[in-house]
């Protein structure tokens, strides 16, 4: 009889690593369309090299995140569903500014040969990086501090943040260059024998790999919470540690795709842009919508956050980043995964 009820479960957990490879494969197939993609809409769009990383293809992969967020605090019927849009709005750049960073630093280090590279230096606007890093910076501290205190007037200062985003759009446009650099593109991938392919073709190509990027990032989560119950970890410690990874991976594919390319100035805009929408759009529905009071999970994903960016702040400040001292921003959240074991064992 124990061995009937064994199968089901073995089955259970195999289906689900075999459903978490293929979505993930699916993930970086689907990422090479969109990044392709939204080159060429940027290209159409007139828009400068930095600004497609930091705006277009920030908001569409970002999109996924912030709906789950908006659905969970809109309509969560209790609270504990509520926080989980609270913890996505943590979670995400929390990973962004950890673990995206560094996998852009190991990318380059482990393609260094095939882009035939004589340092292990990246190639950015590190004066733009530091000053949107700064900028995080001080959105999220403010962020924070309202997840530490209760008071009537607190959801009308979501609007801050959507307000906030909206200036950071407009400078990155702003300050772009006039047009994208006119480097060499690779054809649309739908339209391979065209030179020139318009606006509708490159719209399109990036929209329906979005949407097969949210789906196979519905489908790669809710397999970690299969493997997470079969490791008998608690849905607290999955929430915390690993969803926010799952739910970041198509910033993380178009970063090792970008710097595969040689083109990491789109992957750290990509990354950086990510983490302003994730600031703001997220926090602002939070805000409006929960009573957004943190419990000390949280209050550490913050404080960890907090320290990375200052880390990265600091690298990009001085004005040449190299890979391995990126690569190092993971450690911070390994601190912060230790930190949350710890709490829930």
């Amino acid at each position: 009889m124990g061995s009937l009820l064994v199968r089901p479960k073995g089955f259970r957990v195999l289906l689900a690593i075999t459903l978490f490879l293929l979505s993930a494969a699916a993930i970086y197939v689907a990422s090479e369309y969109f990044v392709n993609g939204i080159e060429w809409l940027g290209r159409r769009l007139n828009l400068g090299a930095t600004a497609v990383g930091s705006v277009l293809a920030a908001f569409g992969t970002a999109l996924p995140e912030s709906a789950v967020t908006f659905i969970a605090v809109v309509f969560g019927d209790t609270p504990a569903q509520k926080n989980v849009g609270v913890g996505a709005a943590m979670g995400g750049p929390l990973v962004l500014s950890t673990l995206a960073y560094a996998v852009v630093g190991l990318a380059l280090v482990l393609d260094h040969g095939y882009l035939r590279r004589q340092t292990f230096g990246l190639q950015a606007d590190c004066q733009r990086l530091s000053r949107d890093q700064a900028a995080f910076l001080g959105i999220f501290v403010f962020k924070v501090g309202l997840g530490l205190v209760a008071f009537a007037l607190k959801p009308w200062l979501g609007v801050l943040f959507l307000l906030a985003y909206a200036v950071y759009v407009f400078v990155e446009i702003r300050d772009a260059h006039t047009a994208t650099e006119e480097e060499a593109l690779k054809p649309l991938k739908i339209r391979p024998r065209s030179p020139a392919p318009s606006l509708f073709w490159a719209a399109l190509q990036s929209v329906a790999a979005m949407l097969v990027v949210a789906y196979a990032s519905h489908v790669f989560v809710g397999q970690l919470e299969v493997i997470g119950e079969a490791l008998d970890w608690s849905p607290q410690l999955v929430a915390l540690i690993l969803s926010p990874v799952a739910t970041e991976l198509p910033e993380i594919m178009n970063a090792v795709i970008w710097v595969r390319q040689g083109k990491e100035r789109l992957a750290l805009a990509n990354i950086s842009g990510s983490m302003m929408i994730q600031a703001t759009i997220p926090s602002a529905l939070g805000i409006f919508f929960t009573t957004w009071l943190f419990d000390p999970a949280l209050i550490l994903s913050g404080a960890v956050t907090m320290l990375a960016i200052v880390y990265v702040w600091g690298l990009f400040r001085r004005g040449a980043v190299n890979a391995h001292p990126l690569i190092a921003a993971s450690g911070f959240y390994g601190v912060f995964a230790l930190g949350v074991a710890l709490w829930f064992t």
